[in-house]
């Protein structure tokens, strides 16, 4: 619902779009930061209970952010939403432990991971009609509402689940991989703002962020009980799903998300429609699409297998981006046509495969490990998606009315994504979850 709100928010609160996008990368950030641990804690206290949990600081982040009189209340209201980052994986490991059978589960992750890209555009034309009818606050009532719904179904219909019941959770070692994580994020959204960053603040993120990683790294080491042990991240299932998550969130979110609603809605360089207008002729076809095929790519994900699916849905998206830079910037027709093959190649296929092996690569003995880091890199990329590509759209625009920039952060998320899907290719096969012959598993 907050892609078509953007613009309106930055107009509303008297400031200007790049700093409302770092409302969006502020999220992301903290999504990114709680979906390191919490898809942990909830295999030892819970997962419904965890839900839950979430599910209340949602609502109180939304009420914060409806109230906003300016960006700094905005931010925090945001900020207080990002801890339910790992909303997602966590459900998807609800439904993992109550489907067994590969192609039942394939097809209920793909409908599950479908919804989150979208109610078939529902979300995105109510977004975009709340903000030009009742201005964004009314935009995050909304998610009020929804969110105490949401808390009321998963009481009364939730299942709950405890695999590692007993086990103590190793804060010691959330401590600094939160810290790592974080200055990482710090570092390279100031670098983001290119000529206007503050160097000497990215190089310092980036000390800090290697000097936690090892102390995280020699703290699982010595616990008996760690949050992530240390020979688990060095398996090719962790760092290559990792790696391809990251690339791909980077490459592809902020093109459909950021750039194109900013095009659509800018009325020198683009083609001057309302919010709820560019809601209807890009995010919603976006999000129908992902809705149909994300179910049917999840069936065939056991079939064909996911590797495959997933690489088909990155090229497609990469073609689409590339055709979108070059023509769809100056045609609203090829903008349209090319984020609708992007919402089949990613919000219907990369984003549901790159959900789903973080479920079934995942080891038996830690189901909650892989998830949570395959989150954070979903949420990690995000925020860089938002803060590389329209830095990038900004800092190369010749001129109001020139199309230059959006090309070019276009281009950028091309180049990311064409390198997740050379990175998938180091994705070892999910056996246990797929039913493909022998013979084809092989190719």
């Amino acid at each position: 619902m907050m892609s078509p709100v953007l613009v309106t928010m930055s107009h509303e609160l008297n400031t200007d779009e790049a700093t409302i996008g770092l409302s969006q990368t502020l999220f992301f950030t903290i999504a990114a930061l709680f979906s390191l641990f919490l898809p942990r804690l909830s295999d030892i206290v819970g997962r419904k209970r965890v839900l839950l949990g979430m599910l209340v600081v949602m609502f109180v982040g939304s009420v914060v952010a409806a109230l906003a009189m300016n960006v700094g209340m905005l931010f925090a209201g945001r900020l207080i939403q990002g801890v339910t980052g790992p909303v997602v994986p966590i459900c998807l490991l609800m439904l993992r432990a109550e489907i067994t059978d590969p192609r039942k589960y394939g097809a209920a992750m793909g409908l599950l991971t479908a919804v989150n890209g979208g109610i078939a555009g529902i979300d995105a034309i109510a977004g975009g009609w709340l903000a030009t009818t009742f201005g964004f606050r009314s935009v995050f009532w909304t998610i009020a509402v929804i969110t105490v719904i949401a808390v009321a179904m998963v009481v009364f219909w939730g299942a709950e689940s405890r695999p590692s019941a007993g086990v103590r959770m190793d804060w010691w070692g959330v401590l600094p991989l939160v810290v790592s994580i974080g200055a990482l994020l710090t570092g390279l959204n100031e670098a983001g703002r290119l000529a206007s960053a503050n160097w000497l603040l990215v190089a310092l993120s980036l000390a800090v962020a290697v000097i936690a990683f090892a102390i995280f790294w020699r703290v699982e080491n010595r616990v008996a009980q760690p949050l992530v042990p240390t020979p688990l991240l060095k398996r090719r299932a962790t760092w290559a799903l990792l790696t391809t998550t990251l690339l791909t969130m980077t490459g592809v979110f902020a093109v459909v998300n950021g750039l194109v609603t900013s095009l659509a809605q800018n009325a020198d360089a683009g083609f001057g429609m309302a919010p709820d207008l560019a809601s209807l002729a890009f995010l919603t076809p976006y999000a129908i699409v992902g809705w149909i095929v994300g179910p049917l790519a999840g069936r065939l994900a056991p079939v064909l297998g996911y590797r495959r699916i997933l690489r088909i849905g990155l090229a497609g998206t990469i073609v689409a981006t590339v055709a979108m830079a070059f023509v769809g910037v100056h045609s609203l027709p090829v903008l349209i046509a090319t984020t609708v093959v992007i919402g089949i190649g990613y919000a219907g296929i990369g984003n549901i495969m790159l959900n789903g092996l973080g479920i079934v690569l995942s080891p038996a003995e830690n189901p909650g490990f892989l998830p949570g880091l395959n989150a954070g890199a979903f949420n990690l990329g995000a925020g860089l998606s938002f803060a590389l590509l329209p830095a990038l759209q900004v800092a190369t625009s010749a001129a109001p009315s020139s199309t230059t920039g959006y090309s070019a952060g276009m281009m950028l998320g091309a180049a990311i994504t064409a390198g997740a899907l050379a990175v998938s290719f180091l994705i070892p096969r999910p056996a246990s979850a797929e039913v493909v012959t022998e013979a084809a598993g092989a190719r």
